[in-house]
This record gives C-alpha cells, sequence and structure tokens, in this order.
C-alpha cells in the first residue's frame, strides 16, 4: 500500500456504503468498522459513509452523548489505520457548546486530515446544529479532494469553486429524510448529481441511506458513483444496504469547465481569483499555478 499523501500510479478503487441507520451509535459504529475492514481486504482505496452515519440523521442530536461520540470515531480511525483504506464518515462533531453536522476524512494511517461542516442548514439541522464555514478541500493518496454534505447539492458555488483550486473528486454524504412518494421521484439521477459531475469535468461520489428512518419518512438510496463524462458507473437500490464501488483514473478528471470559467468572461477574472484566495486562506493551502 501507499503512504498517506502519497500519489498512486494506478486508479483509485472508491466505495460508497449505503446504510441502513441503526437506533445506537455503537450499533451504527460497528456497521462502519465492519464496512471499513470488508473493503480493506477487497483493497478499496476509499470508502464514503453518509450524512451522520454515526448517529443516524432523524433523531435528536441534543440528547446524543459528546462522548460516545468521540470514543466512537476514535474507534472508526483505527479501523481505517487497520484496513489502510481511507475513510469518510458522517458525524455530529463539538466545539465548547457548538455542534456541528461534519464530515471527517481519515487517511490510511487512521489520521484525520480534514473535517468538513455543512454551511447550508436545513430547518431540521439548524434545530442542533451550527453552520461551518469553509469550503472543503483536502487530499486523498496524492489526489486533491473536496466534499458537500446532503441539501448542499443546491449549492453549486460550494463545488465549483474547490474545483477550481484543484479538486477531482467530489464526496457527497446524504441522510434522505423524506415521504416516500418525493423518495421515489430521486431515482436513476433525477437529483442534479450528474449534471454537477459534468459541469465540473471531475468525480462525483455519492453515499446516502436508505430504508424506512421513522415518521413516515424514507430515504431514497440510489448511491452513486459518476464519472466526469456523465457515466454512472455504479448505481445502488432504493432498499438494500450495501457498497458500491468503481475504479477511478484521476486524468479523466480534467477540471476542463471550472478552468476555462476562471480565464472567461474576462470581467470576472479578478474577481474569481479574489474568492479563491479567501478560500485558501481558509482552508489553510498553498497557492497553486495557474491551469
Amino acid at each position: 500500500m501507499n503512504g498517506a499523501g502519497k500519489k498512486l500510479s494506478r486508479p483509485l478503487t472508491v466505495a460508497a456504503a449505503q446504510m441502513i441507520f441503526r437506533p445506537t451509535v455503537a450499533e451504527n459504529r460497528d456497521r462502519i468498522i465492519s464496512i471499513i475492514h470488508e473493503l480493506g481486504k477487497a483493497r478499496v482505496d476509499i470508502v464514503l459513509f453518509p450524512e451522520c452515519a454515526l448517529t443516524g440523521y432523524n433523531r435528536d442530536f441534543s440528547a446524543i452523548d459528546r462522548t460516545d461520540v468521540e470514543s466512537a470515531l476514535k474507534e472508526v480511525s483505527g479501523a481505517a489505520k487497520e484496513a489502510t483504506c481511507n475513510v469518510l464518515v458522517g458525524s455530529p462533531t463539538f466545539a465548547g457548546r457548538k455542534r456541528f453536522n461534519s464530515l471527517l476524512v481519515f487517511n490510511r494511517r487512521g489520521r484525520e486530515v480534514f473535517r468538513y461542516s455543512k454551511i447550508h442548514l436545513t430547518e431540521r439541522d439548524a434545530r442542533f446544529f451550527t453552520p461551518g464555514d469553509k469550503i472543503a478541500f483536502f487530499h486523498l493518496d496524492g489526489i486533491p479532494c473536496t466534499a458537500i454534505i446532503c441539501h448542499e447539492r443546491r449549492y453549486p458555488e460550494l463545488a465549483r469553486l474547490p474545483v477550481m483550486l484543484g479538486a477531482q473528486i467530489i464526496f457527497h454524504p446524504n441522510a434522505g429524510l423524506d415521504s416516500f412518494a418525493v423518495s421515489k421521484t430521486k431515482r436513476r439521477g433525477r437529483d442534479g448529481i450528474v449534471v454537477r459531475a459534468f459541469e465540473n469535468a471531475v468525480y462525483y461520489i455519492f453515499a446516502n441511506s436508505v430504508g424506512p428512518q421513522g415518521d413516515d419518512l424514507w430515504s431514497a438510496g440510489d448511491s452513486k458513483i459518476v464519472s466526469p463524462q456523465s457515466e454512472v458507473l455504479a448505481l445502488a437500490d432504493n432498499r438494500s444496504e450495501t457498497c458500491v464501488r468503481a475504479e477511478l483514473d484521476p486524468s479523466r478528471a480534467s477540471r476542463k469547465y471550472a478552468r476555462e470559467a476562471l480565464e472567461q468572461p474576462v470581467f470576472l477574472r479578478r474577481s474569481w481569483r479574489a474568492m479563491l484566495e479567501a478560500c485558501r486562506r481558509q482552508v489553510r493551502i498553498k497557492r497553486r499555478p495557474r491551469t
């Protein structure tokens, strides 16, 4: 296996874990760890879990014990190290009295290399969480990546700006929570994901929860992996707990349209550059050569 941060010379095998949420943190933790070990044995390089995979989503987050969550995350970190697999997992996180809806990124050594907190909160989120205030930008096996969470598919700038900075893969953890009728309408790409991959010319990894979530609400599943050329490389159903996987060739993620948008129209160039500089400061990345 390659060391953390060392760019692979071969394609990446990436998986999206579609989960049925369990009632307790311990049960979700155990399922997540089991999946990590299973995929590690299969030599999967990266696995993405859903939003709030550690706790489930349709619940009272104020009643969740911080110690339980942080202890479980340490065990997930340990599993990533044992499996030598990069792991992205959704979980509440804490800072003082504040609580965030976050995606934690662990590299092959089990080290947390990035933490992205959901910026655009739903009404349900806002009852419990504080919005984040920085875009996602991190590297896995040397590949620049970004992330959005659930509802944020509606805010294309959260994908476009990191792609302009160099991101070649978008990770999107989700926890669907709709009526069954609404969930059915989201099947087979009718969710904007293929468009987002195409307009940025990058890979898109989408991991959703699946099945009944209580209170007559449902998760649609439909986890998927999409290529920069709009190909659906892997697609889950809307019933089963499963992992879908695909082999990604980073050289195909050209970021073509995002790069061209930096140059034309001319009157926007200065504004784009200023926004990218603000993003660099937020995530503390060094300036990259213009591409």
